[in-house]
């Protein structure tokens, strides 16, 4: 009897099944501000969609969007300094 088990598909670019790679994950946790303020905005902007704005609401969008555009900025300079991160 056969294995029912997927056939391992090697060189054909399919990336399904597989863990990332440590440079991956340190990727991800450089852009982990990012997301996270990003995360932030866009629960600004749902909670802003149910109603119609008021002050509080478009201050709490301002904030968001600043801090996005802060972690971007911070991130975009690591990347053109070569620095990884650290203490300051």
């Amino acid at each position: 009897m056969d294995s029912m088990a997927a056939p391992e598909v090697a060189g054909t670019g399919d990336t399904s099944g597989r863990e990332p790679t440590p440079a991956e994950l340190d990727a991800i946790e450089t852009e982990m501000p990012v997301i996270h303020a990003e995360v932030a905005f866009l629960d600004a902007q749902i909670a802003a969609l149910d109603r119609v704005p008021g002050e509080l609401d478009r201050r709490r969008l301002r904030r968001a969007r600043r801090r996005v555009l802060t972690a971007r900025r911070q991130l975009a300079n690591r990347r053109t300094t070569g620095t990884t991160g650290g203490a300051a």
